[in-house]
């Protein structure tokens, strides 16, 4: 099995090389690079094409939501952001910039791996505690392209339409699965033909979608 390469970017030495020690302590893992800066973050993602980069938000040059938001804009590199900063503002900007996932540093080593993990394979992974503040915030901010994307939801069947609500409402598989009376690995198929259909990285831009076609409202 080849291993899953990242690129930690973060303006702390020491905060890099932690990481760094934790990730490498993996066998399934590889440290191709760091950075001390969203713009050297974002060369440096160019140049070495890893499969997922761990980025810090406040950064000096670049902050990493901007350059989370280029980087996903031209490459198919899987961002992971990590912060210190537990701040609503931050998570949906990173989720709007397409990071397809968000931790606060002080997670343990086991779940940053874990994390990383589930990231590289097309997981999109937010920590528990924040998942209803990111659907608290699309509940408070204006819905932009309601109508736009309409179409693209229209490709779905029922049973998929049901899926993407369920998703949007921040459901793990397990509680969808429940929901719905079918199996978690029938939900996996589900979600991926979602995925596919809408041309979508992974779960946390389903759930913006659902909100900006109107597929799923505020506290409906």
């Amino acid at each position: 099995m080849s291993s899953i390469r990242l690129l930690v970017v973060d303006d702390e030495a020491l905060v890099r090389s932690g990481f760094r020690l934790i990730l490498q302590s993996e066998p399934d893992f590889e440290v191709v690079g760091e950075a001390a800066d969203g713009a050297a973050g974002l060369a440096e993602a160019q140049r070495l094409r890893p499969d997922v980069v761990l980025m810090d938000v406040r950064m000096p040059r670049m902050d990493g939501v901007e350059a989370t938001r280029r980087l996903t804009e031209v490459t198919d590199v899987k961002v992971l952001i990590l912060t210190t900063f537990d701040l609503d503002a931050y998570l949906f900007d990173a989720v709007r910039a397409g990071a397809s996932g968000f931790l606060l540093k002080d997670v343990p080593p086991d779940d940053l791996i874990e994390a990383v993990r589930a990231v590289a394979r097309g997981d999109a992974l937010i920590e528990p505690r924040m998942t209803r503040r990111l659907l608290d915030e699309f509940a408070r901010q204006p819905v932009p392209g309601a109508t736009t994307r309409s179409a693209e939801i229209g490709t779905l069947t029922q049973r998929e339409m049901e899926v993407l609500r369920a998703v949007a409402r921040g459901l793990s598989n397990a509680e969808i699965a429940e929901e719905l009376y079918i199996s978690e690995t029938t939900v996996k198929t589900h979600v991926a033909h979602i995925l596919t259909k809408l041309g979508l990285r992974d779960r946390i831009q389903a759930v913006v979608l659902a909100y900006e076609s109107g597929l799923v409202t505020a506290g409906g």
